[in-house]
């Protein structure tokens, strides 16, 4: 593993913290109070290439490695976290599933438009029964002939009121359980869809997350992505996909809350010094540092495996689940080195403290992390895979 930098990963993560420094930060705390959807922001994403990051440049997109994209990520999520799910989602799980597995007139038709950000799109899995058993599909795609009926209701999802485009996972044959589940790609401005109310969250509060209803919507048949069946491992090779992207988000936040105990830790004074020169304190900067140091070898890494084409299953996983855990676990200390700064909303790091929460539950809860990685462990699979990984096997 090489983990040394080209000059072009370079000049991306510089470019995303300029971006996020100078266009993020000065209305994130008012998006955040607010629950503003930062509409002017995701577009000045889209134009900058933040959207399709590793997409072909043939429809548009940037043509970058996953290393590129995480680095990307690691910057935004140190600022606005709302932006980075958003640009996650729009990567990782639409972008990513789409050139992978669609065809070439999906590509045409919808890729072009989503890696640049004229649209958005969303990744609709999640039900009100089938949360981390993404197998108990209650939404359903009855075959007609020359389309589908889509029936059923998908919550939790972001960017569902501000999406042109959903991939929608539903069970078309019943009888054969998780070979039956199919998904499609439906637009939101067509008869049936309907969107719910936007949720009222604790963090990534001006990214909207909406329950979405689909009420006899037809789907045509072009619309499916991949052969009959295929709809669930697509969805499992999609969100291993997007565990990379959350992972660097986890990180970010942990390294944002870093930041910022740092520079607060150089300026506050008690008893006749700075904080850092008390022991406490410097022992909860140099926790700090070693965890999110091991988070970075941990998610680079699975950047790394899925530009090689091999296995990066466990890997990802194990990168969400300790990234997750640093960002929640440091995010709280960097409220308390603050003190009572650390409570108010000018300081920033309160914000990340609510952020990191949802790292330890979106894109597969921290348990279903430890169940993924442990079947791995199990069967003896090695710590680091050495073949390329056929993605159209499960």
């Amino acid at each position: 593993m090489n983990f040394e930098l080209s000059e072009e990963q370079l000049a991306v993560r510089d470019a995303a913290r300029d971006f996020a420094q100078r266009e993020l930060k000065p209305g994130v705390i008012e998006r955040d109070k607010n629950m503003t959807f930062p509409s002017d922001q995701i577009k000045q994403m889209g134009e900058l290439g933040f959207l399709g990051m590793m997409v072909d440049p043939k429809y548009g997109g940037g043509g970058m490695d996953t290393m590129s994209y995480v680095l990307a990520m690691e910057e935004i999520s140190k600022i606005d976290n709302s932006c980075s799910v958003i640009m996650s989602v729009n990567n990782s799980l639409v972008c990513w599933g789409l050139e992978k597995f669609g065809t070439e007139d999906q590509k045409q038709k919808y890729l072009t438009k989503l890696c640049t950000g004229e649209w958005i799109g969303a990744f609709c899995l999640s039900e009100p029964e089938a949360g981390s058993d993404a197998t108990s599909q209650r939404t359903t795609a009855v075959d007609m002939g020359d389309h589908y009926l889509l029936n059923g209701t998908k919550n939790w999802i972001t960017n569902g009121g501000s999406s042109s485009v959903h991939l929608v996972v539903a069970q078309t044959n019943p009888e054969l359980k998780h070979k039956g589940i199919n998904v499609f790609i439906v637009e939101t401005s067509w008869d049936g869809v309907d969107i719910g109310a936007k949720e009222d969250k604790l963090g990534i509060r001006s990214s909207d997350t909406h329950t979405i209803m689909y009420n006899n919507v037809k789907v045509p048949k072009e619309n499916r992505i991949g052969e009959d069946g295929f709809g669930f491992k697509f969805a499992m090779k999609v969100l291993s996909g997007g565990r990379i992207g959350i992972a660097a988000q986890a990180l970010g936040i942990a390294g944002g809350a870093y930041e910022l105990s740092i520079a607060y830790s150089h300026e506050r004074e008690t008893f006749g010094k700075p904080i850092n020169k008390h022991q406490a304190i410097a022992f909860k900067l140099a926790d700090m540092a070693t965890d999110i140091e091991a988070a970075k070898m941990l998610v680079y890494r699975s950047a790394w495996m899925k530009d090689q084409g091999m296995n990066f299953d466990s890997a990802s996983s194990m990168a969400k689940l300790f990234a997750s855990d640093i960002a929640m676990r440091h995010s709280v200390e960097a409220v308390q080195i603050h003190g009572g700064y650390g409570f108010v909303k000018e300081y920033h790091v309160e914000r990340l403290m609510r952020d990191a929460k949802i790292t330890q539950i979106y894109e597969g809860t921290s348990e279903i992390q430890k169940m993924v990685i442990s079947r791995n462990v199990i069967k003896g699979a090695p710590y680091i895979e050495t073949q390329p990984s056929n993605l159209q096997e499960a």
